[in-house]
Parts: structure tokens; sequence; C-alpha cells
């Protein structure tokens, strides 16, 4: 039996989508091929709120995390962490000898403004990292801000910005936050299968990333750049077309819901579940302004089983998770994103109350 996924990712998926990966394949040289990736791109940047290049990877979302550290570092990169995936970012990061500092916030707690305007004001960083939505800790930073620290005090800071468990779901608008790199992959809030990654990304990126020696080949932000412009929407290696095929039709039903009742509905459905976990055991993160929209972590403050509970939940065709990394035994998550409605949401929620005794 199929179980609905409100996990942190990969979500379900609408069988129409998925009926669209097994489109027949055609040449990825051929014009149809540019044809096909120009108009995602496009769509692409609506969803963004951007006029920056749009650049597809066939990887997961830290596939383009790993080229943009990597690539567009000249100096020194500080990286803010919230959870287990800005670590993440710091050990891409060490791993690739980029020199790279690591700015942590207590557990269910964000970066702020004033953490990001204090590491900057030392002029050691010419980048800095931020997850926008950390689903280890159902907590969302406030991008909008930091990017106007940015455009205000340190113009020639870029602004790197891993919204993969976000975009879609939440209205991010890159260019007017000032996001230099924004990344996200298609397995959440976009309703699509694992497995294609998606960045947009500045030319101001692009020429301080011209600088840098050593930006690796397959994950070359510059290559990458260059061959789209160069080769009509092109790629210097094979994409996935299947996924290309189901995220140029998913990009289609996404436009036609409307973005802002796209992200109304991921919102109500958060409202709801946060209202449930008040009510029965407690939100990790206490201030109400950096709660996640697409992914509620709550403190399982009456110590229930949650493998007990998935493994009832399976029986019923539904599947939530555990905490992650620290917080497996402390907290457990449901997450709210891509085609899911309010009334599934429900449906979930019933039946951890009748298997739970609430």
């Amino acid at each position: 039996m199929h179980k609905k996924l409100f996990i942190p990712g990969p979500v379900d998926v609408r069988e129409d989508v998925l009926q669209k990966m097994g489109t027949q394949q055609i040449g990825h040289r051929s014009k149809a091929a540019s044809a096909l990736q120009k108009g995602i791109s496009e769509k692409l940047q609506k969803v963004f709120y951007t006029n920056n290049t749009i650049i597809l990877s066939t990887s997961s979302g830290s596939g383009l995390m790993e080229a943009g550290i990597r690539s567009c570092t000249r100096k020194k990169v500080a990286v803010f962490s919230v959870g287990a995936f800005g670590d993440r970012w710091y050990k891409m990061a060490k791993s690739n000898g980029v020199p790279a500092d690591k700015f942590s916030s207590v557990a269910g707690q964000p970066t702020t403004v004033a953490m990001v305007d204090e590491a900057l004001a030392t002029g050691n960083y010419d980048v800095i990292t931020v997850t926008h939505n950390e689903t280890s800790a159902g907590i969302m930073n406030p991008v909008k801000e930091i990017g106007e620290l940015l455009k205000a005090k340190y113009p020639e800071v870029l602004f790197l910005v891993d919204t993969v468990s976000s975009m879609g779901g939440v209205k991010i608008e890159v260019d007017a936050w000032g996001i230099d790199v924004c990344i996200t992959s298609t397995q959440k809030c976009l309703g699509l299968p694992a497995g294609m990654a998606i960045c947009s990304v500045s030319e101001r990126a692009i020429a301080a990333a011209r600088q840098v020696e050593n930006r690796g080949l397959y994950f070359d932000l510059v290559e990458l750049y260059d061959y789209v412009h160069k080769k009509d929407h092109q790629y210097p290696s094979t994409p996935s077309l299947a996924h290309m095929y189901a995220l140029d039709y998913q990009l289609d039903r996404i436009l036609a819901e409307g973005l802002e009742n796209r992200f109304a509905r991921h919102l109500e459905m958060a409202k709801y579940v946060r209202d449930w976990a008040q009510k029965n055991f407690a939100l990790f993160v206490e201030d109400e302004k950096y709660l996640s929209q697409t992914l509620t972590t709550i403190k399982n403050t009456k110590g229930i089983d949650v493998s007990g509970l998935n493994k009832q939940l399976a029986e019923r065709g539904f599947e939530i998770s555990n905490g992650y990394g620290d917080l497996k035994d402390v907290t457990f998550r449901i997450s709210h994103m891509a085609d899911y409605t309010l009334d599934e949401v429900k449906e979930l929620i019933t039946n951890i109350n009748e298997i739970l005794g609430l």
C-alpha cells in the first residue's frame, strides 16, 4: 500500500506529473531540448521572482550548494547554520579547501541580522550562506532582512541561500532580496521526484566565480552559466530529460494555481498543524515569526514512540518523520508542502489522534 509522505521530502507526486517522466527521449543537443529547457527557465524565473539566469542540474540540491560555495568564494565564506543543513554547507566548504567560518545559532533559534552584521563587520568575508528553511528544526530564517543588511552595508558580499525546502511553497523574491545564488531541488515544495536541482545565479556571482581558479568540473557554475548562454539553454553534461518533462508540466500547474494561492495554501496547512501541535505537544521553534511554513517540528513532550506511531500510520496509508540528528529522540516532524491540501492534512491529523487517543 502506498503511504502518503508527510515527511521533509521526498513528497507525494501527482500521477499525471509522474506520467510525464515517461515521455520518450529526445536528443539532448537538439533544438527541441533547447526549447524545453528555455521554457522551463522562463517559468522558473516567475517562481523565483528573478531575472537572473536559471541553471538546472541533474543532482540533489546539495550539488548546487557545493557549486555555489566552491565557485564563488575568493577570500572566505561565513556559513550561518541553524541546524544540519547549514552544517552541511560548512562541511562542503572544508571538503573543497574553501576557507570558511561557521556561525551557529542555538537549536530552535534563527540566524539574525545582528549575527550577520557582526561577522561581516570584520571585513573577513566575501560570501555568506544562509539556510532559508531548516527542516531539522522547522525554522525559517529572515532572509529578506539579511538581504537588506547586505545591500545597505555590505554590497560587495555575495549572498548564497539554500531554499531547498521552501521554494515553491513560500514567496521568495530573489531579486528584491538581493540573493546572488538561490538553490532549490525538485522533491519538496515543487512536488516532483528527487533528482534535479535548480538555482538562479546573478551576473555578479559569475563575475566573482571567474576569479576563482579551482571551481571543479561538473559543478562549475561558470561553465554551466556559459553553456546556458552560448549553447541556447543546453548543458555541458547529459541532463535528465525525464525530470525536465515533468518539471515543465508541473510548473504550468503551479502557475495555473497562482503563486499567491499556492503560498496561502501552504500557510493554511502550516497553521492547522501548528494549532494541533500547540494543543497536544509544543512547537520546537518558540518565536512564531520564525516558524517554517512548509514543515512543522514538534517537541515530543508526551514521550510518544514515534516509530511505533509510524508503524500504525503506515497501516492506514500515512508516514510522518522522526527528528533529525541531535533532535531525533526529542522531536518529530510533519511536512505540509507541494500539492497537499488542508483536507489531506486534516485526514492525517485525525488518524494520529485516533492512534494516540488524543
